[in-house]
């Protein structure tokens, strides 16, 4: 299994992943089989859990404010000046608009501009930003001017021949409309500009005339076309593109995909999952950015068809994923041939791929599944990969960047300000903005609580607008206080999360402890708020010491430590005697103290193990200081 971890004296944090396993899978075949009995397959919502728009919710976090604020004024920026300055990404817009010149960099390039331009999308929703708005728009003119009179936008093809395009599935066409389109939607919802919005229609409809029954067969090389439809689906109402990323979806595993060479080196159809129809898969393969895309679009699909056969595949992926591929940082994808994945329970440290995109996608995957189950088991994993493995793709700075994520390094991998395949900057650059969209979900008859960060929310329940005031000191402290502001009572549950890290938490409400029964991983509290009604939830917070599971060969003998939400790890910075000789055990004795001054403010963990001492620190943090050698995996003590 994928590093399952177990803490002595008390359940495996995994555990309840395993034991809801069964029950969920049952619920969502019993949900899919009425849907199916009563002849409802398209439109048949599965969706239980609607997701509160980072839109609608204000961050105020002494842990994220600092990172959201670093990214307004420093991610973006590098952002933009790679994008216009020192790579030629907007002049192959400038070129294509002409129909001259030359095409410079990857031929998927004009993906990273639409990244980059959907983060700064969700940054103007809160922080407006005039100058930043009008560089979106800005940009915007230019795709708009590149666009052909079909509707067909790709700077790579129009700059190198138009009578190339739509030959090869490795080239990238759909996955770039996909990002312009998810880019075109964001910007829309938050300025309500639709010029992007009709390039991104204009290009859907395009591909439509090319595509689809009755017309050629495609299989897109790199997911994430699939998923962006369904957006655009949402947005318009044009049921067309819900229809077309289910086709899409469907010519998988059936011999249509055309093999070219990626990067000099061919790829059988596993690597593009492409190997056997969507409804039959049962085992993550493959390349891992494109896995997770391409789940991320069935679980969308699923959640308005009720298809059963995706459904089953999902249920089966997720448990393939996160029991035997996945580590402990919640980072996917262990070799870097294929950028993907190899054997179950083959999880080096060194040599581990876990590409930032990678993290994101679980993120994405994760989110999208616990919307359409209401288990609890989808956002452990997401908060999992988010704290740890994506949230490392990133400098403390927010000026360099990760594009592969090791648990141990020999002090020679360090992050960089730009990549030639930049995705994963990119990828940051639209993921951190974009968090509050999976801090609260709503369904009929509850508000879901899913992670713990400050912030203040609109929340519709029903007719009603409920204000949720979150206040918390989480990842380091396991206190969370939310308060109710309401104009009229309202009757509604309130499902508290309780993370699967978590051992023994109370709760109070209106400082009257209650204990209430908990539900797929929730804790339900039912009953009518008032204005002024509170909850705290107390989770407590102590250091432990993780193995991983036995078939995972390269931690037989090493222990990792965690802390809540986060994975720690040594590094020789804190740790300069003796380095390699550092054992852990599992009886240490843990001290624990936030240094305001360290890392931009961290709980670090000493441990006491005989004469030695080891200095712990958050492994989202490691390589922002001095080159050095990191752990997360340390040797146990004889």
């Amino acid at each position: 299994m994928s590093r399952l971890l177990r803490v002595p004296d008390c359940p495996a944090p995994f555990n309840r992943l395993i034991m809801n396993m069964k029950r969920s899978v049952f619920i969502l075949v019993v949900a899919a089989l009425v849907l199916s009995s009563c002849g409802e397959k398209k439109e048949a919502s599965m969706k239980m859990i609607t997701p509160v728009k980072f839109s609608d919710v204000k961050i105020d976090d002494g842990f994220w404010t600092p990172r959201l604020q670093s990214h307004k004024d420093v991610t973006l920026n590098v952002c933009i000046d790679q994008i216009e300055n020192q790579t030629g990404r907007i002049r192959n817009f400038e070129n294509a608009a002409k129909g001259e010149g030359e095409h410079s960099g990857i031929f998927f390039d004009d993906s990273d501009v639409y990244k980059a331009l959907e983060g700064m999308a969700y940054s103007l929703q809160n922080n407006p930003d005039p100058v930043l708005e009008a560089k979106c728009d800005e940009w915007i003119d230019k795709f708009a001017a590149a666009q052909q009179e079909d509707g067909y936008i790709n700077t790579f093809y129009t700059l190198t021949g138009l009578d190339k395009r739509w030959d090869n599935m490795d080239k990238h066409e759909m996955y770039c409309a996909g990002h312009m389109i998810e880019a075109g939607v964001a910007y829309y919802n938050v300025t309500g500009k639709r010029k992007l919005l009709d390039v991104c229609i204009k290009m859907a409809d395009h591909m439509m005339t090319v595509f689809g029954p009755d017309k050629r067969h495609w299989v897109p090389g790199h997911e994430e076309i699939e998923l962006a439809l369904v957006k655009l689906y949402q947005t318009t109402g044009e049921k067309k593109y819900l229809d077309f990323a289910e086709w899409l979806l469907d010519q998988r595993g059936h011999g249509y995909g055309t093999y070219g060479k990626l990067i000099d080196r061919p790829w059988p159809p596993v690597y593009y999952q492409d190997d056997v129809p969507v409804r039959d898969m049962s085992e993550i393969a493959g390349h891992a950015v494109r896995a997770m895309y391409l789940y991320c679009g069935m679980s969308d699909v699923a959640a308005y068809t009720g298809d059963q056969g995706y459904i089953g595949a999902l249920n089966r992926l997720w448990d393939d994923v996160v029991l035997r591929n996945m580590y402990i940082t919640g980072g996917i994808g262990q070799s870097s041939t294929n950028e993907g994945f190899t054997n179950d329970y083959s999880l080096p440290n060194l040599t581990a791929y876990c590409e930032t995109c990678a993290s994101v996608g679980m993120v994405l995957w994760n989110w999208r599944m616990n919307q359409f189950t209401g288990d609890s088991k989808y956002v452990d994993v997401l908060e999992r990969s988010m704290y740890n493995g994506a949230l490392a793709g990133i400098s403390l700075a927010g000026d360099t960047f990760f594009y592969v994520n090791p648990l141990e390094s020999l002090g020679n991998h360090h992050r960089q300000a730009w990549y030639g395949c930049a995705c994963c900057p990119s990828q940051i650059c639209r993921f951190l903005p974009s968090i509050g969209n999976y801090i609260y979900g709503v369904s009929d008859n509850a508000i879901w609580v899913n992670l713990y960060i400050g912030n203040t929310a609109e929340v519709k329940v029903g007719k009603k607008t409920v204000t949720l005031t979150q206040k918390t000191e989480y990842p380091w402290q396991g206190y969370m206080r939310l308060e109710v502001s309401a104009k009229a009572p309202v009757k509604t549950q309130i499902r508290l999360r309780v993370p699967d890290w978590c051992k023994s938490y109370t709760i109070a409400v209106n400082d009257d402890a209650i204990e209430v029964p908990v539900e797929k991983g929730y804790a339900v509290i039912d009953r009518k708020w008032k204005d002024g009604d509170f909850i705290d939830l107390n989770m407590d917070m102590p250091v432990e010491v993780v193995a991983a599971d036995p078939r995972v060969k390269e931690d037989e003998g090493m222990r990792a430590v965690q802390r809540g939400p986060l994975v720690y790890c040594i590094e020789e910075a804190d740790n300069k005697v003796d380095f390699d000789a550092l054992r852990i055990a599992e009886n240490a004795k843990f001290d624990t103290a936030f240094n305001a001054d360290k890392l931009r403010g961290i709980v670090e963990i000493t441990a006491h193990v005989g004469d030695q001492t080891l200095n712990y620190i958050p492994y989202y943090s490691w390589d922002n200081r001095e080159a050095g050698k990191m752990k997360v995996w340390v040797p146990l003590a004889d």
